[in-house]
């Protein structure tokens, strides 16, 4: 379930991938015609792995200096890379903390708050109760507290088919994953900030007897951040579908396929 299937959010992003341009040895190294001496071939080989590493080691730079044509609105290739600055190393209640007081930390909080409140563990109500009081702002707790209770009522639980304690029934596995893709920082100071993280969600009952399969979606998460206590603390948020890619044409895989997937493979701290 992705946040926005949830009542109290609304429907309110933008995120870019630069792909390598093409073969990176720009066909350098493809060989030709048989040749007619040994020595010739060593001499070619040697041409070819210096033309191969030039053309590697040049490759995504193609742009830097340019600002006339097409390329002066190509984004540079550092706009989705790593930072290459370690992710925090605390918890706090089983939830990354710590974050620094500058973009990278509030995008990093955000994230991690954008999954934790996308996970299975917010039907629960003494998970979520722990997460809610972990990673909100004091001012906040009480209202985001009452409100995700009201949205997780055992009428609601019901009614998707877990039990009264957020559980699948027995011989089935509950998925309700949310993944971040990318963030982006719409609004900073250094005790307030306002951040979009891009997300795909997973959500359904794989496995047994289950009637409603394991589902997909994409949607943006607006986080409303403060500083407080030395960290990054959510102050609210709110929701819109999309951007949404074309679907590929993968083969579905089976409930049970699913279930031991989500069994064996856990989920991510995230950091810029």
């Amino acid at each position: 379930m992705s946040l926005g299937d949830e009542q109290g959010y609304t429907d309110e992003g933008q995120t870019r991938t630069r792909l390598p341009d093409g073969d990176p040895y720009g066909g350098a190294a493809r060989r030709g015609g048989r040749s007619t001496s040994r020595s010739l071939v060593t001499v070619v080989g040697v041409v070819v792995l210096l033309i191969a590493a030039i053309a590697f080691a040049n490759r995504g730079d193609s742009t830097k200096g340019s600002t006339t044509g097409s390329n002066k609105d190509t984004p540079a290739s550092s706009a989705t890379s790593a930072s290459g600055v370690k992710p925090v190393d605390t918890k706090s209640g089983g939830i990354p903390s710590g974050f620094a007081r500058d973009g990278q930390g509030v995008q990093s909080a955000a994230a991690n708050y954008a999954m934790v409140l996308g996970s299975d563990g917010m039907f629960n109500t003494v998970r979520r109760h722990e997460i809610v009081q972990t990673i909100s702002d004091p001012s906040t707790v009480s209202r985001l507290q009452s409100g995700f209770d009201a949205d997780y009522s055992v009428a609601f639980l019901k009614k998707i088919g877990l039990n009264d304690d957020g559980t699948a029934p027995k011989g089935s596995t509950f998925v309700n994953r949310t993944l971040p893709v990318g963030t982006k920082v719409t609004a900073f100071t250094d005790s307030a900030a306002t951040v979009e993280v891009w997300c795909n969600g997973l959500f359904g009952i794989a496995g047994g007897n289950a009637t409603d399969p394991v589902t997909s979606s994409w949607f943006t998460v607006t986080m409303r951040l403060s500083w407080s206590d030395n960290d990054w603390k959510v102050l609210g948020s709110s929701q819109k579908t999309g951007p949404t890619p074309v679907a590929g044409d993968n083969p579905v895989s089976s409930g049970d396929e699913i279930s031991k997937a989500v069994q064996e493979f856990g989920g991510f701290t995230y950091a810029r």
